[in-house]
């Protein structure tokens, strides 16, 4: 019963996150509407195909046709070309190849044991790239899909050309994808949560309430926005790949992701290291080990400042590059970033402890806070 009810309840998430992307698909312009919109070209990519090749025309081996266009609506236009070509490529080699070999073995067994092996090391090739497995989809369908003859096999080839190209057509030329919107989403995403892990952060030390279930809560966090960055990085080239070959870039639609998105990638970068190094720092502070370092209350309440305004220009660094915001606002936090720094390191200079782990402990922490001062002083020039 324990089992079923797991699996209910799963069922359940599952539904109600289908609910909410549609519900987001159906609201505007979302991640969730590009999936939407991405599937229906391929659709309709293969309807086309199979209209033109399989009930106009009444091709003899006409299914090759919608296979390959609904394969080739790809996630860019660019990829769509250059994965087409590959599979182009695939698909003839696998389909020369056991054309040859059918056409002198009888037996279609006989005639496999020797193709495949053949086909799939040559799918291997680089030239060929994730499309290499389409050697020997081709010649899979070459030996078993009835009599091997020059002609059925000629027809094949033309199929796959014709599924390509309408393929390659229908995903330029409507609404060619592209992922601006998802890189600013995963940035801003990426912006907030080290905006918030920070801010808890400083308030847990400036009240002097740190609890070790609330600092582990905060490094396991920090962790995940490492990733989350990546995801923003992979995001941005996935714009850059978008625009090449599209036609909505040409027509001025579409604005590029630019230089400064790959700024705020970097930016972020450094606040998830700052970020990770700070709540680890932390959480150490918090262990059990009576030889841990502690945190001493009045450098504590000045880094926790240090942090809240690390918090704030996080907060303003997003609004500037991906809001209607200037970088005004920026450029006085920073600067106040930097004073506060100053004040931390005189603090530390007169410290009376004679505890090396605890000056260990302020210099790490400084460190972490004076490379990230940098990167958004130089980010907000």
């Amino acid at each position: 019963m324990r089992g079923i009810h797991a699996a209910w309840q799963g069922l359940t998430a599952d539904v109600s996150a289908a609910a909410a992307a549609a519900r987001r698909a159906w609201a505007g312009p979302s991640r969730d509407r590009d999936l939407v919109v991405q599937a229906l070209k391929a659709a309709l990519a293969a309807w086309v195909a199979w209209a033109v090749a399989g009930w106009w025309l009444e091709a003899p081996v006409a299914f090759v046709a919608p296979w390959v266009a609904v394969v080739l609506v790809e996630s860019t236009v660019y990829r769509s070309l250059t994965h087409g070509l590959q599979q182009l490529a695939a698909i003839a080699v696998g389909t020369v190849i056991a054309t040859a070999v059918g056409l002198l073995l009888t037996h279609t067994e006989a005639a496999m044991a020797v193709v495949l092996p053949v086909v799939l090391l040559l799918g291997q090739w680089s030239r060929l790239g994730s499309q290499g497995i389409y050697a020997a989809t081709g010649a899979l369908f070459t030996l078993t899909a009835g009599p091997v003859s020059v002609v059925t096999s000629a027809a094949r080839l033309g199929e796959a050309l014709f599924g390509a190209v309408v393929g390659l057509a229908v995903n330029a030329l409507i609404r060619p994808p592209v992922y601006l919107r998802d890189a600013r989403a995963l940035l801003q995403d990426a912006a907030d949560e080290a905006h918030d892990i920070l801010q808890e952060v400083a308030e847990g030390l400036a009240q002097g309430e740190l609890d070790a279930d609330a600092a582990s809560g905060w490094h396991d966090r920090a962790v995940r926005l490492h990733p989350l960055v990546e995801q923003a990085k992979a995001a941005v080239g996935w714009n850059r790949e978008s625009l090449r070959i599209n036609l909505r870039h040409r027509g001025k639609a579409v604005p590029r992701a630019g230089r400064g998105y790959d700024d705020a990638a970097t930016v972020l970068e450094y606040a998830a290291v700052h970020t990770a190094g700070v709540t680890r720092t932390v959480l150490e502070t918090l262990s059990d080990d009576d030889a841990a370092p502690r945190l001493e209350p009045v450098l504590a309440r000045h880094y926790a400042r240090y942090l809240s305004l690390t918090a704030h220009a996080l907060r303003l660094y997003s609004n500037s590059r991906f809001g209607s915001a200037g970088a005004e606002g920026l450029r006085d936090a920073v600067h106040e970033m930097r004073e506060t720094l100053r004040t931390l390191r005189q603090d530390l200079v007169r410290t009376t402890t004679d505890d090396p782990d605890g000056v260990a402990l302020y210099g790490a922490l400084l460190t972490q806070a004076h490379r990230l001062a940098n990167q958004l002083v130089s980010s907000a020039k």
